[in-house]
């Protein structure tokens, strides 16, 4: 089960956070089948922008400035899509529904996978749950009634501000993480969506992903859609829907419901 959304991928967060190559591969073999984060294909080299693109990239920084200054809750459904450039296709396909708090000082995200499948078509009930809280990333399977919990630790503060990016991050602290560029607009859903190319600084989370687009909702202020690439040329696409900015959401969504049984690992520690 890989994990998304908004956020990152599991393959980010160990780049990024330094995670011992042992452990990345056991967080990447726990989280098979839920991963998603931002992406689209761009050139390697930052074109020259011209001045108007500025300006446009400019006023969407400033609106996602805005909308993470009086971040409270974001809700949304999404389509996940696994493809792999080896085989030319898509090798798994998820839906369900993710969610974003503040809670005091801190951002906590669930996602629920609800069905999977290897297209639309072969979508089957499959409950899975990534929580993020409290500086820990906890991934819970009720099928094998698994739980797998790893602490952040130092690097709590750092995968947060990954987090939340494209869903109540600012665009200072994108601009902080990746070199960002004006990709123009696109119709997504019915919503002209300005469209913005990411090259992440960081080299070893390039090793992972290293080309990313956001599509922004210029109303909203948040990500309706997100593509990773890998240097493999392998992909992943996220769809966002029904996407709610600061209404309420229940505690209770930010629960496991593990059972007395469930057998609990933590790699690493």
């Amino acid at each position: 089960m890989k994990l998304l959304s908004l956020i990152f991928p599991v393959a980010i967060f160990s780049a990024a956070l330094h995670v011992s190559p042992a452990t990345a591969a056991d967080m990447r073999a726990a989280t098979q089948g839920f991963d998603c984060r931002f992406h689209h294909v761009i050139g390697s080299a930052i074109p020259t922008q011209k001045s108007d693109d500025h300006a446009a990239l400019d006023a969407v920084l400033k609106k996602m400035d805005s909308v993470a200054a009086n971040f409270r809750t974001t809700q949304a459904e999404f389509e996940w899509d696994n493809y792999q450039r080896a085989i030319d296709e898509v090798v798994d396909v998820e839906t369900g529904a993710i969610y974003y708090r503040r809670n005091g000082n801190e951002i906590e995200m669930m996602a629920n996978v609800k069905k999977s499948g290897t297209s639309l078509s072969d979508l089957k009930p499959e409950q899975k749950y990534v929580l993020f809280s409290d500086g820990k990333v906890k991934m819970y399977s009720p099928k094998i009634d698994q739980l797998t919990v790893y602490d952040l630790g130092k690097n709590r503060a750092d995968l947060e501000s990954f987090v939340v990016l494209g869903f109540g991050g600012s665009g200072q602290d994108l601009l902080k993480i990746f070199d960002v560029t004006y990709g123009g607009t696109e119709n997504i859903g019915g919503i002209q969506a300005t469209k913005l190319s990411l090259v992440p600084k960081s080299e070893k989370v390039r090793r992972s992903y290293n080309k990313m687009i956001l599509w922004i909702d210029p109303d909203k202020g948040v990500s309706i859609q997100q593509q990773f690439f890998t240097p493999q040329e392998d992909h992943r696409l996220c769809k966002y829907s029904a996407i709610k900015v600061n209404e309420k959401i229940d505690n209770d969504v930010f629960k496991l419901k593990t059972t007395n049984k469930t057998q609990t690992i933590s790699p690493g520690s």
